[in-house]
């Protein structure tokens, strides 16, 4: 979904998404982030950690979390800060659910930003990552 700065109102939702993430994903994340944790990726070990398998990253889905703020910033914004916090582990094969409200909007003369706040659940609906941006119109 793109946005006009003009057209958002505080309050307002982000379209929600939904991944299943597969372990193909996580390989390349591994790849691309060098995040090489064996809970990533071996379920052996992620049960003798007490885990109930293998884990998500979760700087992956904050990645997903950024590129929501983006997409949702388009095609004249840009996303010019995220924070995150991690609250949850999320197994390997759950729904991922990106979501996400306006926090706040301000327009002055000298900028037009918007405050998102995010969050991704797990199939109980726990949230697994929070997060906050900004973005710059």
């Amino acid at each position: 979904m793109t946005s006009v700065f003009e057209n958002i109102t505080e309050g307002q939702e982000i379209a929600c998404q939904t991944l299943i993430l597969s372990s193909r994903d996580l390989v390349i994340w591994a790849g691309a982030s060098g995040d090489y944790n064996p809970i990533h990726y071996d379920k052996d070990l992620a049960l003798k950690k007490g885990l109930p398998g293998v884990v998500v990253p979760g700087q992956l889905a904050g990645a997903m979390l950024g590129k929501l703020a983006s997409g949702f910033a388009r095609p004249s914004g840009r996303l010019a800060k995220l924070s995150l916090s991690y609250k949850k582990m999320m197994p390997l094969g759950e729904s991922l659910v990106l979501k996400g409200i306006v926090s706040s909007k301000t327009d002055t003369p000298e900028s037009k930003t918007l405050g998102l706040k995010l969050w991704a659940e797990d199939t109980a609906g726990d949230k697994t990552v929070t997060a906050s941006a900004v973005i710059v119109y």
